[in-house]
């Protein structure tokens, strides 16, 4: 007569990695009150779970149950995928991931002058910077000269 194998332990989590051959990484999250000041705490577990048919993905509620050690850290395998995940969306682990955000809207490739974007009128067409030519070079600066002032000279010379 065989026994029955009792009632065994039953999670529910979220995939988070299926890069390995028949093993998934499943994110348990559990919540409970803080034994001393009431509130609620979220802690997350990681658990390597054994996947045969390497069914489920990430992104995807998974539903886990105990069982013998099948590796060094596989103690789990999984009977059924629950809720498969969105597709091409990338996925943190966490149950209250939000939806991603529309992207935001491009700008114009042409800056328009700030008296536009205020909303002002102006008189003059705003030209495109010129571009000069690579031989010809910048016109340089005169050297700047030491300020003469009053008293700038006051102690070299001495009136005769």
């Amino acid at each position: 007569m065989t026994r029955p194998r009792g009632n065994r332990h039953r999670l529910r989590g979220i995939v988070v990695r299926d890069k390995a051959a028949r093993t998934v990484t499943v994110q348990v999250t559990r919540r409970f009150r803080h034994p001393r000041y009431g509130k609620m705490v979220r802690r997350n577990t990681r658990i390597a779970v054994h996947d045969e048919t390497n069914e489920a993905r990430v992104g995807d509620t998974v539903e886990i149950v105990s069982c013998r050690p099948v590796s060094r850290t596989k103690r789990w395998r999984l009977v059924s995928v629950v809720e498969r995940g969105p597709e091409g969306q990338l996925v943190t682990g966490v149950e209250d991931a939000a939806v991603p955000e529309a992207p935001a809207p491009e700008t114009p490739a042409v800056e328009a002058p700030v008296a536009e974007v205020l909303g002002e009128e102006t008189s003059e067409a705003v030209a495109p910077a010129e571009e000069m030519p690579a031989d010809e070079a910048p016109p340089e600066e005169a050297p700047a000269t030491e300020p003469s002032g009053e008293g700038a000279g006051d102690a070299e010379e001495t009136p005769a």
